[in-house]
């Protein structure tokens, strides 16, 4: 494999205005993100954005930033344009996609969404934590994968849902939203149009479950915490404190 990190970034954020730009020990958001990637070393690191402030800064940090258009809808959409724009020779052949707002992911859990892609069967990889806090087991916005069991931590996604799944007695497992994609199931993925169960739960990946690709998923110890408002940025303030930004 050659992959490569693309971090999807943008300052359209209804409940946090500005928030990867939002300062956390003296760097942007965004610029931990790019750090927490680089620190994964799995090969090469951008930031795609359509916001200049957002490539400023990564720049400034010594990162490179890719300029898209304003339109894209999601961040697979936002990945697969600055893909085409920083290798049209098509050199990377696996593209792992970290959120923007995931300050505090680990290094370790980036390199676990590349153990799946080593089955060629596999289309894209992703990241699940065991469900602890009663709370979440029913949380709408708590994200659940239901799947087989393939080696220890290892599963095959059948579905994603924001209801409490599956019924009965045993671990539910929270999606942390990372993704590895193979190259060719992602410029798939962004030419279908959207599909009726992700239209319904909201949740983009259940396009591809639709489609026929195939999830795999890795669990990891912790859940990264998203920053969406901000009670959030204070939380990843006290987390991140003394880490390099």
């Amino acid at each position: 494999m050659n992959p490569i990190v693309l971090i999807p970034a943008r300052l359209a954020s209804t409940r946090l205005p500005d928030k990867a730009l939002a300062d956390i020990h003296g760097a942007p958001m965004i610029v931990h993100v790019l750090r927490r990637a680089q620190e994964a070393d799995i090969g090469a690191v951008a930031v795609a954005t359509d916001t200049p402030a957002i490539a400023d800064v990564v720049r400034a940090a010594g990162g490179v930033a890719v300029m898209t258009g304003a339109h894209h809808q999601s961040g697979s959409d936002r990945i697969a344009e600055a893909l085409g724009t920083l290798d049209p020779d098509r050199r990377h052949d696996v593209i792992v996609n970290v959120q923007g707002d995931l300050p505090s992911i680990a290094p370790h859990a980036i390199r676990a969404s590349l153990v799946p892609m080593h089955d060629a069967t596999v289309d894209l990889a992703t990241l699940v934590a065991e469900i602890h806090d009663e709370a979440d087991r029913t949380a709408t916005q708590v994200v659940k994968m239901v799947g087989s069991e393939t080696a220890p931590g290892r599963f095959r996604c059948l579905y994603f849902t924001r209801a409490t799944a599956p019924w009965g007695e045993g671990p539910l497992w929270h999606h942390i939203g990372l993704y590895a994609w193979r190259r060719t199931a992602l410029e798939r993925f962004v030419a279908l149009p959207p599909s009726p169960l992700e239209l319904r739960e909201k949740l983009e990946q259940l396009r591809a479950l639709e489609a026929g690709m195939r999830i795999d998923a890795i669990a990891v110890d912790d859940v990264p915490l998203g920053v969406d408002t901000p009670a959030d940025l204070d939380k990843a303030r006290r987390l991140l404190a003394g880490r390099r930004p």
